[in-house]
């Protein structure tokens, strides 16, 4: 990658969060800390408002924007692909929600290029078992949660198919055992908790923040999970 599509992948980076480290940028383009410094530098001096927050990282000023992002045709074709997984192995509300997404990137994408990304996405298919076809239309609730910190309310089946009331935390999703899962705090067990999506009967964000003040990161919790995938 030359310098200066790294400079603008560092601006799309800074764009995509709200701070990013040193060591962030370092790994992601495969450069010394010190090239780091020295592009963070050379950003700066082309008028980009970079920001430092010590212990966090990197940040762009709110209300900067890049001009609209051009996909090159190798890039909307790897989405294209994906879009197959997303129909296989999320909910209604995903599939929903990244149909309209992808439909904005080809729209973008040059006229030239888009007959050949036609002819991809009417190239590419997966099969799949009908259990992983989601009915139902939980995870972008849940994935609002999650950022919002608001307690979720649900009815849920466990494995002796009882139904109780839950007020849950959630923490995060988790894909494993061909299924999505959402950890969570429950107020009932006073612990965190597995539940899996398609037991849930009903789902009510109650807009309240979490009453508990720190929860464990998701990624300490999938290390207890009993699968390894």
């Amino acid at each position: 990658m030359n310098r200066i599509d790294r400079l603008f992948g560092m601006i799309t980076l800074l764009q995509s969060r709200r701070f990013v480290s040193a060591e962030r940028f370092s790994e992601k383009f495969d450069i010394s800390i010190r090239t780091v410094y020295r592009d963070i530098k050379a950003l700066v001096e082309q008028g980009v408002p970079v920001g430092f927050e010590p212990g966090k990282g990197y940040f762009v000023t709110h209300g900067y924007f890049l001009p609209p992002v051009s996909f090159s045709h190798d890039e909307a074709a790897a989405l294209i692909l994906i879009e197959n997984i997303v129909h296989a192995f999320s909910d209604l509300s995903v599939k929903k929600h990244y149909s309209s997404a992808l439909n904005k990137i080809k729209a973008v994408v040059p006229q030239g290029k888009k007959e050949k990304l036609e002819l991809l996405s009417n190239a590419v298919r997966s099969q799949h078992p009908e259990r992983f076809l989601g009915g139902y239309e939980r995870l972008t609730e849940l994935q609002n949660a999650v950022v919002a910190k608001t307690i979720v309310e649900i009815r849920y089946k466990n494995n002796k198919e009882e139904i109780s009331t839950r007020r849950i935390e959630p923490i995060g999703l988790v894909f494993y055992a061909f299924a999505w899962h959402v950890i969570a705090w429950c107020h009932l067990r006073h612990e965190y908790r597995d539940f899996k999506i398609e037991r849930i009967h009903s789902l009510k964000d109650t807009g309240l923040a979490f009453s508990k003040t720190a929860h464990m990161a998701v990624a300490d919790y999938i290390k207890t999970l009993p699968v390894n995938y």
